[in-house]
Parts: C-alpha cells; sequence; structure tokens
C-alpha cells in the first residue's frame, strides 16, 4: 500500500497575520476606551473597594435591615394628617448603607436620587411607609406658597420618556384637559388641594430635583428632626428646607 504523501502547511502571509495583530491590539483599545467612558460617563466615580469596605457596606445593609424592621413594629401617636392632607417628601440620604428592601420601598416613591422630592397624599398607609425609610427621608407639610414656587421653577413633564419643562399651558390642556385641568395654574391647585385628580396630575410630573443645601439647612444626622437631626417628619418646618433647596 503506497504511503499518502504529507498535505502542504497552510501558508499565511506575514501581511495577514501582522493585519491581524493590529486588528487584535485596535479591538482590545477600542474596549478599555469604551470602559473608561463608560465609567466617566457615571461621575468619574469609579474606584477599587478594598474588601474592608465591602465587608462594611454589607454590615450597614443588614443593619438597616434591622432596624427597618424595628421601626415597623414601632406605633405611632397621635393624628396621622394633624395639618394636611398633603406632604412632601425629600431624599436625603442612602447609598451604600442602604438594604435592597429600603432601595425598593424609596424607588416606589419615585425617590431614585438624593435630593429628589415628591408630592404625595397623607394617609395611614403613607405614614407607615414613610416610617420603614426614616433614616433616609424627611418630610412635612408644604405651604401653598411652595407648592407653587416648586412647580413653576422645577416642574418637569414626562412625555414620551422625555422630561420637558413645565411651561405650556397647551400642553397641560392636551394631557389633562379631560380632567379639568387646563393650565399650570390648575396643576398647583390640584396639589395643594390634593383634588380628584391628584394621582393623574402628579402621574404627569416628573420628581422634583432639588438644590443640594448647605450644611446649616441639613447637618448629616440621621437622627430625627424633633431630636437635633435631619430625618422624618418636620411638619410645616419643612417649608424652611423647601425654600433653601429650591
Amino acid at each position: 500500500m503506497a504511503e499518502e504523501e504529507p498535505k502542504p502547511l497552510n501558508y499565511i502571509p506575514e501581511v495577514i497575520l501582522k493585519k491581524r495583530k493590529s486588528n487584535e491590539q485596535w479591538a482590545i483599545r477600542r474596549k478599555l476606551q469604551l470602559e473608561q467612558r463608560t465609567r466617566k460617563s457615571k461621575g468619574d466615580n469609579f474606584a477599587i473597594k478594598k474588601p474592608e469596605q465591602f465587608i462594611k457596606d454589607f454590615r450597614d445593609r443588614e443593619l438597616d435591615l434591622i432596624q427597618m424592621k424595628q421601626r415597623g413594629k414601632r406605633k405611632r401617636r397621635g393624628s396621622v394628617t394633624p395639618e394636611s392632607k398633603l406632604l412632601f417628601i425629600i431624599r436625603i440620604g442612602g447609598k451604600t448603607d442602604m438594604h435592597p428592601k429600603t432601595r425598593k420601598i424609596l424607588y416606589s416613591l419615585r425617590l431614585r436620587r438624593i435630593f429628589n422630592g415628591v408630592f404625595v397624599k397623607a394617609n395611614e398607609r403613607m405614614m407607615e411607609i414613610l416610617q420603614l425609610v426614616e433614616p433616609f427621608v424627611t418630610y412635612g407639610y408644604p405651604n401653598l406658597k411652595n407648592v407653587k414656587d416648586l412647580i413653576y421653577k422645577k416642574g418637569l413633564a414626562k412625555i414620551d420618556q422625555q422630561r420637558v419643562p413645565l411651561t405650556d399651558n397647551n400642553f397641560v390642556e392636551q394631557a389633562l384637559g379631560n380632567h379639568g385641568i387646563l393650565c399650570i395654574e390648575d396643576i398647583v391647585n390640584e396639589v395643594a388641594t390634593v383634588g380628584p385628580h391628584f394621582k393623574e396630575v402628579i402621574g404627569l410630573l416628573c420628581p422634583f430635583t432639588l438644590n443640594k443645601p448647605d450644611s446649616k439647612a441639613l447637618f448629616g444626622k440621621k437622627k430625627l428632626y424633633k431630636d437635633g437631626g435631619d430625618t422624618g417628619n418636620r411638619q410645616d418646618q419643612i417649608n424652611e428646607l423647601i425654600s433653601k433647596m429650591n
């Protein structure tokens, strides 16, 4: 039986090999550039965490969960809404020290970022929810002036997944005219009085992005406001803080 002749090895020209190597190097560089751009777009806050920091963050989150359960068992005294049907809530904290359950509650309130603010109806269920996330929010009863100032100065409406300044009465009429709300002043009135179409109006408004106040307005303390801290119910005193952050 005749021996088979060995097949010749495939020859790849050196030019093609160099081109492949060049393409691979370009792909690696491009990947690194995209990663750097992504990090920069997130605020240039990328940093390698030490193991100790991971442990601390984990313990903080677990402690937050334990404390949240304890707060949930705490009985609330007195009337739920002593002065107003309307609440304005401001998120003032919460980063790595929050348990995922806490974050979920804040997100359900549309408080996705620190210094976001929202109007909500003041009822027993809402007060129970706020009690669970008390270390990360402060709230109270806004007056008509602050309701009006917030809507006129920082009011944004969500249209087709985009945020649009609330400046055009024609748009208000198109969005809410079937509820008898025809202009920005009608929106102010509906929010301030917690009117029958409060839910529809709030559904149109984006959460308010407030300015960071100075250290005299917020002390960075997780204690309740009534105990000399920043968090929890400020009742009418929330108006002073709103004025400083609007």
